[in-house]
């Protein structure tokens, strides 16, 4: 297991994460141990979603390569303007 330790913290901040611990029931370093964790596991969700996303682009992309799409201001005039 790796030591970290962190200097330079903002009072503030010290003392939102003391309440944020004691709210949670644990002490200082299992609440920074746990929300490192949970940054962590956010950032590799967030990975698989941003895989899955360009993916899925790639695949639209594809499926409409070489069709003729209307430019989205002539669409919002048509709508702003009543026509169909």
């Amino acid at each position: 297991m790796v030591t970290v330790e962190v200097r330079g913290l903002d009072d503030e901040v010290v003392r939102l994460i003391e309440r944020r611990a004691v709210g949670n029931s644990r002490d200082v370093e299992s609440e920074i141990r746990h929300i490192l964790a949970e940054s962590s596991e956010d950032d590799a969700d967030m990975s698989e979603k941003m895989r899955a996303f360009r993916a899925l682009s790639r695949q639209f992309r594809e499926e409409t390569r070489g069709t003729y799409q209307t430019p989205s201001e002539i669409l919002i005039r048509r709508d702003r303007d009543g026509e169909r």
